[in-house]
């Protein structure tokens, strides 16, 4: 089977998503299906020479909105060489330009909505949520309807989508999602991180991984590493991603005011050895988000063996919790202390007993190959279905009706 995806972009600083699609693309063909990958960036952007496969880039793009004239005329031109078109997030041009020529010419296509749906952007963000449900009816709603099948990594992100909007109808599938079996030297991924910061050996590291987003929780993790960091002078907190929101200076002032400046370590974005070996330095990861349909960061620090403790709010919670690879509270202040609690008062056996656990819970559900078989399998499943009536409920296709 032939797939394209279609990605605003593959900037490895936008996290999960391109960090999946980059893991994904080898493994299908491994599994004897052709993938090449249409992205907006700019031809000379550093990360799409980068990228594994057979990459289009038709950028630049144009604001976040990452508008192309190019998109269009190439998919008029080619989509129609592919089974099926794999479109990554809502929200931006490449959906609603999927969407547009899928309709004038009438190739299936399929959408990652990423998270996107979560009913928490509308209470967080109610303007943003308001200039969204201008656009809604319009394209986004239409991208949806139009799939042959709408995405989701989890069965809580599919139930939560269903509530962002009150208008909604699409053909549902929940697919795995996952990530390789780590291959590195464990040792010299250590080594590598420690060289790059000597002045953390010895301490016992709590690890966050990811963009500084509002959506994460780092104001909840700061506070609550404030409460039981005197427990242990050992503990240090490492934030480690790109501040994608200008939040680095806030959330120091308020580390200052804590009296926790010299307690938490700020790294950037990390790559290459000294990512893996931060994993592998780290005793836990911490990760208490607002909102989250999957985390490939939760998934990479269970491949190699770190328990995780998280809100209720990453949408893997329930397998996190039923295989015990961690702990799971509310996304408070609370909670967040709660999580941390819970793992100083972890005898140094109920730690490494636990770091089994995380491992084995990554081999059972979010080993990449599974994922996928199980992506080809919905593909295919859905190939030849027009889809526009599956699984919509009485009211949902009324709505649809009246709006049209």
């Amino acid at each position: 089977m032939k797939i394209l995806s279609v990605i605003g972009t593959l900037d490895p600083a936008y996290g999960g998503p391109v960090e999946a699609l980059r893991q994904l693309t080898p493994v299908l063909g491994e599994i004897g299906n052709l993938r090449e990958i249409v992205t907006l960036d700019a031809p000379k952007s550093p990360w799409v020479s980068e990228f594994p496969g057979c990459v289009h880039a038709l950028g630049p793009s144009v604001g976040k909105y990452r508008f192309t004239r190019r998109l269009i005329p190439w998919l008029r031109q080619n989509a129609l060489k592919y089974d099926a078109v794999l479109v990554h997030g809502i929200w931006q041009f490449q959906s609603f330009a999927t969407w547009r020529v899928s309709r004038a010419i009438g190739f299936p296509y399929f959408v990652f909505v990423h998270g996107a749906l979560n009913p928490w952007f509308r209470h967080e963000y109610p303007l943003k949520h308001m200039k969204k449900w201008l656009y809604w009816p319009w394209a986004e709603y239409r991208v949806l309807r139009g799939a042959r099948a709408v995405l989701f990594t989890t069965e809580e992100e599919r139930r939560l989508a269903r509530r962002s909007f009150g208008l909604y109808r699409a053909t549902e599938a929940v697919v795995d999602y996952g990530i390789h079996d780590p291959a590195g030297d464990p040792d010299a991924e250590r080594r590598a991180f420690f060289e790059a910061y000597p002045a953390l050996v010895g301490k016992r590291l709590l690890l966050f991984m990811g963009r500084l987003h509002s959506v994460k929780g780092l104001d909840l993790l700061i506070e609550a590493f404030a409460q039981v960091g005197e427990r242990d002078p050992r503990l240090q907190l490492v934030i480690a991603g790109p501040d994608q929101e200008g939040l680095r200076a806030s959330l120091g002032a308020r580390s200052r005011t804590l009296g926790m400046a010299a307690r938490i370590t700020w790294t950037g974005m990390l790559t290459g050895d000294v990512r893996w070996g931060a994993y592998r330095a780290a005793e836990a990861f911490c990760l208490p988000s607002h909102s989250e349909n999957f985390g490939i960061v939760v998934a990479e620090a269970l491949a190699r063996g770190l328990p995780v403790l998280i809100s209720d709010k990453v949408n893997i919670w329930r397998q996190i919790d039923e295989d015990r690879a961690g702990f799971v509270a509310p996304d408070t202040v609370a909670g967040t202390a709660s999580l941390l609690t819970r793992w100083l008062d972890l005898t140094g056996t109920g730690r490494m007993e636990m770091a089994g656990r995380a491992r084995s819970c990554f081999a059972a559900r979010f080993e990449i190959r599974k994922a996928a078989e199980k992506l080809v399998s919905v593909i295919e499943r859905n190939i030849g279905r027009t889809g526009a009536n599956v699984g919509v409920e009485p009211s949902t296709a009324a709505a649809d009706r009246k709006i049209l």
